[in-house]
């Protein structure tokens, strides 16, 4: 339990710093790029596994690997999955209404992203029926 108190607090001041800092450079005209946005990303997403889930030492949290944890992942996963196509539907719109023809690469996300999960399960479908 200390050391998840330890790894929340490291990882809840580290991801303030780096937010500060992109808020910071984009104030005063600079340019933010990849390696900000990336660590930003993975520290929030180590901060976020961290705050959700508990230990086999911790008793008190619902833990990954247990049936309770795993169905909380595979519905958040499928929410996600669809927020995420919202969103780049939104993007793509947003994209056409300020240079008024959509980016080719927007639209190929956008598409990548309504077929990805469909084909995903047909592929474990196929998987399955394969193992009977």
């Amino acid at each position: 339990m200390r050391s998840r108190n330890w790894i929340i607090g490291i990882t809840g001041l580290s991801a303030l710093l780096v937010l500060g800092m992109v808020i910071y450079r984009t104030a005063f005209g600079k340019s933010v790029g990849l390696g900000e946005m990336v660590t930003l990303g993975a520290i929030m997403m180590l901060f976020m596994s961290t705050v959700t889930w508990g230990t086999k030492a911790d008793q008190d949290h619902v833990r990954e690997d247990e049936e309770l944890g795993r169905k909380i992942t595979e519905q958040s996963s499928k929410l996600g999955y669809f927020l995420l196509t919202f969103f780049i539907l939104i993007a793509v719109a947003i994209d056409h209404w300020m240079h008024e023809e959509p980016s080719l690469l927007l639209l190929s996300l956008l598409g990548l992203s309504m077929v990805i999960l469909p084909f995903l399960e047909w592929i474990q479908m196929r998987k399955y029926r394969l193992s009977e």
